[in-house]
């Protein structure tokens, strides 16, 4: 027998002036594998047309219909209703600039947060010459650096982090995780120095706060902490080069880190 949901939906337009922040509530029956994302177009096609919340590709790849189901920062198209008690409520992601009802800017954050973290390949190599092979290396190096750039840029991870919902000026776990990819990507040749100019301060690696709430809701799995903590671990020796032995930060560079073979 089939549940009869009842999805609670935050409702605010900041363009119009007469529009206030409410909740509303819909009620829907569910059927066999219901997604919250089909829940959604539902209340949208039978019930409310006007409600606004983002979506594109309904396979988890897009990264648009990220919002807060329940408490808990997630993809609206990832979630089966089964999963979720009757009682649904569902508001936008915080941290980025709201656009109507469930839908968020994240294209501005992160294009800004790409900006600042140079993420593209640093090199001095002349232009491109379309006639040469392609830069060859190991599958297992070329498989660690795929393992980061499967972010979708969704935004979870962001809306979920302490730090970011508290300084609008913190880079977070999506773009330290970048500067991460390109870190072991041997076609950058920046070096520890320049890594520390982008990400060696509380705005960066030096800001988090540990609570691991990223990784708890990225929905690709990505892992987060790990390449936060890499990096870390990194610019912390690179600052207290001249301070601590040498033999005491070659032993601690390279413990337990994915990056070791490295060349920076």
């Amino acid at each position: 027998m089939s549940r009869r949901l009842h999805i609670e939906v935050f409702r605010y337009n900041p363009l119009d002036p007469n529009s206030e922040p409410q909740m509303q509530s819909f009620y829907i029956d569910e059927y066999d594998s219901m997604t919250l994302f089909i829940a959604l177009n539902i209340i949208r096609d039978q019930h409310d047309a006007t409600l606004q919340f983002d979506f594109c590709c309904r396979a988890g790849i897009c990264g648009s219909c990220g919002m807060v189901i329940n408490g808990r920062p997630g993809l609206a198209c990832h979630a089966q209703t089964k999963d979720l008690p009757t009682h649904i409520v569902l508001h936008p992601l915080p941290v980025f600039k709201l656009i109507g009802d469930l839908s968020v800017d994240t294209g501005v954050w992160f294009r800004d947060a790409g900006t600042r973290i140079e993420a593209w390949v640093h090199n001095d190599h002349e232009a491109l010459d379309p006639t040469q092979e392609e830069a060859r290396m190991e599958n297992s190096l070329a498989n660690e650096i795929f393992e980061l750039d499967r972010c979708v840029e969704c935004g979870c991870c962001i809306a979920a982090c302490g730090t970011a919902r508290m300084r609008p000026d913190f880079l977070g776990a999506a773009a330290i995780a970048r500067v991460a990819r390109f870190y072991l990507d041997p076609r950058d040749e920046r070096n520890v120095e320049n890594y520390y100019e982008v990400i060696g301060n509380d705005q960066g690696v030096f800001g988090c706060m540990g609570l691991l709430a990223c990784e708890d809701v990225c929905p690709k799995h990505i892992p987060l902490q790990d390449q936060l903590g890499i990096m870390r671990r990194m610019l912390a020796l690179h600052s207290v080069k001249g301070i601590v032995p040498k033999s005491l930060i070659n032993k601690l560079s390279h413990k337990g880190c994915c990056h070791e073979n490295h060349q920076s």
